[in-house]
């Protein structure tokens, strides 16, 4: 006879809700049901397993039955199953457990035993969507959330230019991070572009930001007399340089016009209730 914890696990796998309820109603001590495979359990629960797997109804079955309902759950590298869902790029079980785990400040912001958190994940790999669900869950905010750093120094912004996914990068530009930021090699997001274009496509996207700040700036500069015709003149000497020249001219940058499509009033788009990739 098959143990239970395996058919419990296989269950899982096959996308079974009925099956998985039957089972946990005869094992309940099965809940978390750690797989301790050498190869390839890693510590993870039930939970970790139909995460990764994108299983949205199974998701909803153990989390109703108390699978988080003290602690998250970690696996060996002290992951949630928040963050394989964000790896993965499974847009609704990464939304509903953000709703469910709103209540615990500490969920999305969770860093692993790399100090990667589920935002990283989902820039690393490429995931536009669940990186817009996770910073709009942030408590504190997204700015707040971005500034976090992996062991290494790297932030969201280090792992999406290293992907090369040009929505990322724009989400997270427009979300407040901080493109200038070192890790503790002295190396800042742009360093690790994957491509020349998503190099190209950052340095755009920062000019851009750049820009919009100095004219918000300006705005706020008087403009009647003495005074004011000193600040704008300073203004004027320490303005940004233009993306061409920034990028050695030539016209490797893209237009001002593609640039701001990634921008809705200065701010991204954060997603609440519309979901999908």
């Amino acid at each position: 006879m098959i143990d239970p914890s395996l058919r419990l696990r296989r269950a899982i796998r096959s996308n079974d809700a009925l099956l998985v309820r039957r089972i946990l109603k005869s094992h309940p001590s099965l809940l978390h049901n750690p797989d301790h495979t050498v190869a390839t359990g890693n510590a993870n629960s039930n939970l970790h397993l139909a995460a990764s797997l994108g299983h949205l109804a199974i998701c909803k079955l153990l989390v109703e039955a108390g699978h988080e309902r003290v602690t998250p759950a970690l696996n060996d590298d002290h992951q949630t199953a928040l963050m394989l869902a964000a790896a993965n790029g499974h847009t609704e079980v990464v939304h509903y457990l953000c709703e469910k785990g709103s209540s615990n400040g500490n969920y999305i912001l969770k860093q692993d035993i790399r100090g990667r958190d589920a935002i990283m994940e989902a820039a690393l790999h490429g995931h536009d969507t669940v990186v817009q669900l996770l910073l709009t869950y942030a408590p504190g905010g997204a700015q707040a959330a971005l500034a976090q750093a992996d062991l290494d120094g790297n932030t969201a912004l280090h792992f999406a230019s290293s992907n090369g996914n040009l929505l990322v990068l724009r989400t997270l530009l427009a979300a407040g991070a901080d493109a200038g930021r070192m890790n503790v090699w002295s190396w800042p997001a742009e360093a690790y572009s994957a491509t020349v274009q998503a190099e190209v496509y950052l340095k755009g996207l920062v000019a851009e930001v750049e820009r919009r700040k100095g004219g918000a700036a300006e705005k706020n500069v008087p403009t009647g007399g003495a005074e004011g015709k000193a600040a704008q003149g300073k203004m004027a000497m320490v303005g940004s340089p233009s993306p061409g020249k920034m990028m050695g001219g030539g016209g490797g940058s893209p237009s001002p016009k593609k640039v701001a499509r990634g921008f809705i009033g200065g701010a991204v788009r954060l997603v609440r209730d519309g979901v999908g990739d």
